[in-house]
């Protein structure tokens, strides 16, 4: 195999693991709380099983390294690629932030209040990953659309539990 193709490969791989590896940080805040106080908190109607979100989570992390790669696969000499993976980073590090907030603070207010940032920071990388790369910005739709119901559920939940 030429390498450049081991070289690609190790990118994506690299790519689907950081973004993998935020999904893991982020279960060592939610996965305690999840039999405990999260189970006692009054939820929305609309709120899923708890089985539904490590599938969902995970393939969103996935996309969302598949994303990555394609914009840094574009090389790094480039300013748009360089402004790019900073947001991303960002947005990153911002979605590990609410689940240290939400479930490890216990706090669905401030995690509300992050959310917010959250998905400013996403949009953003949606923006600048399309114009890296359309595809790139195109994986990470269904991130946006499920932080836009992940706020809503926090915010619900933190109406209903003042």
């Amino acid at each position: 195999m030429e390498q450049s193709k081991i070289n690609n490969i190790l990118k994506l791989v690299t790519s689907i693991i950081i973004c993998l590896l935020a999904g893991f940080i982020g279960s060592i805040f939610t996965s305690p709380s999840i039999p405990t106080w999260y189970a006692a908190l009054t939820k929305p109607s609309f709120n899923p099983p708890d089985w539904i979100f490590a599938p969902v989570w995970t393939t969103l992390f996935v996309l969302m390294g598949i994303s990555l790669y394609l914009v840094w696969n574009k090389g790094l000499q480039d300013k748009k690629v360089k402004i790019s993976l900073s947001i991303f980073g960002l947005q990153l590090v911002l979605n590990v932030l609410w689940s240290f907030l939400f479930f490890g603070l216990h706090s669905p207010f401030y995690a509300f209040l992050e959310i917010i940032i959250l998905w400013a920071a996403i949009v953003l990388t949606i923006v600048n990953f399309s114009r890296v790369s359309r595809t790139a910005g195109f994986l990470l739709l269904p991130y946006i659309c499920w932080v836009s119901f992940a706020a809503i559920l926090n915010f619900s939940i933190w109406r209903l539990n003042p």
